[in-house]
């Protein structure tokens, strides 16, 4: 592999094996429930026992819940489920994979609330708070990044140990605010056709959570490749910017 030249570098496939280590039992707490979620672009939408069923679901925090839904192995959709049933609130996150453009793979956020729950709090939102962390994201024995947290819009990322060892690079990234110290980061990448949808607990500096997909098209360029992971983490250090040098009031 040439760490210039893009046109070796892994594919989201290559990356798949060992990759999911580290990732948290799935719970059943959800089976056989259903939610209505509640948005300001239309009509609800109805999340069955079945579409929990058919995907994995994560414990989070205290009644905070990542679904991730199994798409069939040629759909080109993922959706990405955020639910606080502490709160009454959600967040959906649907990821593309489109036939052109740069990032080939593209998010969709849609913020709900939870029909029939009481909702308190602070509604999902896009959040700052990240900015200027450079976090470690262990993934298992051999896979290791490190991230920072640059802008509203951008990222880098840097493979520390695995099959990318010594490749960087700067791609686009969301972020929505869950609960104090709990945030979905979303990344779109530019040379590899894929996208992640993250949630991440950043309460305890020496101690970060996160649990993941990575959705995209394998080395073929035409099938899809999905499978969800975990990372255990660390805050590596924080820049505080002056105030009218600051990226997050741009």
């Amino acid at each position: 592999m040439t760490l210039s030249d893009t046109s070796t570098w892994l594919p989201l496939d290559g990356l798949a094996p060992g990759f999911d280590a580290n990732k948290a039992p799935t719970v059943d707490d959800l089976q056989g429930r259903s939610f209505v979620l509640l948005d300001d672009a239309g009509g609800p939408d109805r999340v069955t026992g079945s579409d929990i069923a058919a995907g994995e679901t994560f414990l989070v925090d205290d009644d905070l819940y990542y679904v991730q839904r199994h798409p069939s192995p040629d759909a080109r959709e993922a959706v990405s489920l955020f639910l606080d049933l502490r709160n009454g609130r959600a967040l959906v996150v649907t990821t593309t994979i489109g036939d052109h453009g740069t990032p080939r793979v593209t998010q969709e956020f849609r913020p709900a609330t939870i029909g029939g729950y009481q909702v308190r709090g602070e509604p999902m939102a896009p959040s700052t708070a990240l900015i200027g962390r450079r976090v470690l994201w262990v993934y298992s024995r051999e896979h290791a990044y490190e991230h920072v947290y640059l802008s509203p819009h951008w990222y880098t990322w840097q493979c520390l140990a695995g099959p990318e060892r010594g490749l960087a690079d700067t791609d686009e990234n969301t972020v929505y605010r869950i609960r104090p110290g709990i945030h979905v980061f979303t990344w779109r990448e530019k040379v590899i056709p894929c996208a992640s949808v993250t949630v991440a607990d950043h309460r305890d500096a020496r101690n970060l959570r996160s649990h993941g997909v990575l959705f995209g098209l394998d080395a073929t360029g035409e099938r899809p490749t999905h499978f969800t992971f975990g990372a255990h983490g660390r805050l590596l250090s924080t820049t505080v910017h002056p105030g009218e040098f600051d990226p997050a009031a741009s």
